[in-house]
């Protein structure tokens, strides 16, 4: 009786934990994460741009997909 070829083994990507720490996945499963530019040069930017930099934002659909492949582990 033959032995079974075995396959070989996917490897399972890590959870970027970095990353992970930095978003926050919504009810409907889309990405919310914080602006970037907010501090730095601050004093160049006016008070309302800093004021909506302040929210949280929804990680746009061209950025979607990599930062989803971060998360899986």
């Amino acid at each position: 009786m033959k032995a079974k070829a075995r396959k070989p083994k996917k490897t399972k990507m890590k959870t970027k934990k970095t990353f992970a720490k930095r978003v926050k996945i919504t009810g409907t499963g889309k990405m919310k994460v914080q602006h970037n530019y907010v501090s730095h040069f601050a004093h160049n930017k006016s008070h309302k741009q800093k004021m909506h930099l302040r929210k949280t934002t929804i990680v746009s659909k061209a950025d979607y997909k990599r930062d989803k492949e971060l998360l899986q582990g």
